[in-house]
């Protein structure tokens, strides 16, 4: 059986302010392009569909002729939810589009109910396991802590207790959305940390043939049998140097795994270009990146006059400006802005804390408040955005 295995559309988003809808539908036509060219026979999609819980309606539309072209093409569909989603909201309808081949997975109640396609070797389970905020499902799931790792263990219990009780050879494909160990992030995803740990071992994924996963935005292989597509387009600079691409992935008889990548178009490249405005201005090398997106880091000792539009003249699609004036031990400290990059809010507390304690950071008992704190925080707005 031959899949194609893609996540993180994130319909509606933007790059820098700048829109990516006419991006995202090129992206949808080399989808079902790519769909009829390679005869594939179901397509996996891993969750974050839209960008945000409630979408814009040009993205909605983008969406809803994305499924229509599936459907007409009569290759099934099998689609989660992510972290970005509104698990209900991306469901409505489910029962009724399920009809059209598009199955549809966002309820956690489900993640043992599969989707059962055959072939001439027999049947392939596929089961949907949407973004699973730890808080939220550990009671439906019956896991012992409010944590990712927890979770979708049990979730994995359930999935393999209903392949245990199928036909034997019947192969089985997972789609998850998750932070998987030995995966690499970028920038460009929402943070999903509980209790300090954001990442689950491969090994929960244990028994199944092929695990689908979506959330990072790198195509890269965990395991042979535990891959992340990435996200078709780059959503920030750090994704400057990922080749975007799909998994086509044969599932042979007895599930054996072949793997191809497949590229997704590029609307305009990336790059990052860093020195004085006037090295910038001046570098003939720098000429390959004049049709490119660009970031530019101006390491200018005193702040250059007037230094996007003087950068624009030569580079149109400059869409991010950074100063970092290169400087000396001895000058003057880094700015606020360049003191926290990096560091994410549970760090920065944890600063914040040492700062007014003159030197002296949160013990264990303090980090693990904080941690909770955040946690709370989190989880409330995705209580809030379920609820809007």
């Amino acid at each position: 059986m031959r899949l194609l295995h893609t996540s993180d559309w994130h319909l509606g988003r933007s790059f820098h302010r700048v829109g990516l809808l006419d991006a995202q539908a090129a992206y949808l036509d080399h989808l079902v392009a790519t769909v009829r060219a390679h005869e594939v026979d179901a397509v996996l999609v891993a969750g974050d569909v839209y960008d945000r819980a409630v979408p814009p309606l040009a993205a909605v539309e983008l969406f809803d002729r994305a499924l229509h072209r599936l459907a007409a093409e009569q290759v099934p569909t099998v689609m989660i939810s992510g972290n970005h989603d509104s698990a209900r909201r991306l469901g409505v309808g489910a029962g009724l589009i399920e009809r059209a081949g598009i199955h549809l997975r966002t309820d956690p109640a489900g993640c043992a109910t599969p989707v059962v396609l055959s072939d001439a070797h027999g049947e392939v389970a596929f089961y949907g396991l949407p973004y699973l905020e730890p808080a939220l499902v550990r009671d439906l799931l019956g896991a012992t802590r409010a944590r990712h790792e927890q979770v979708l263990a049990a979730a994995m219990d359930q999935v393999r207790a209903d392949l245990a009780a199928r036909p034997d050879g019947t192969r089985s494909v997972v789609l998850a959305h998750a932070f998987v160990a030995g995966g690499e992030p970028s920038d460009s995803e929402r943070d999903i940390t509980v209790g300090g740990v954001a990442a689950v071992p491969a090994g929960v994924f244990a028994g199944v043939d092929y695990v689908a996963l979506g959330h990072l935005h790198g195509a890269q292989t965990v395991t042979e049998r535990v891959r992340y597509s990435g996200s078709p387009l780059a959503y920030s600079f750090s994704e400057a140097t990922h080749r975007k691409t799909m998994w086509l992935i044969d599932l042979g008889p007895a599930g054996e795994i072949a793997a191809e990548r497949l590229d997704c178009p590029v609307p305009r490249p990336l790059a990052r270009l860093r020195g004085t405005l006037e090295e910038l201005l001046d570098d003939p090398a720098l000429a390959r990146h004049e049709d490119s997106w660009v970031e530019a880091t101006l390491t200018d000792p005193v702040r250059p006059d007037d230094p996007m539009a003087r950068l624009c003249a030569r580079f149109p699609h400059t869409v991010s400006l950074v100063f970092a004036p290169e400087r000396t031990p001895e000058s003057e400290h880094l700015s606020y802005a360049q003191r926290l990059k990096g560091r994410d809010d549970r760090q920065i507390a944890e600063d914040f804390v040492a700062h007014v304690r003159g030197g002296s950071g949160p013990d264990g008992r303090e980090r693990a408040v904080l941690r909770g704190a955040f946690d709370d925080v989190r989880v409330d707005q995705d209580v809030r955005e379920v609820a809007r």
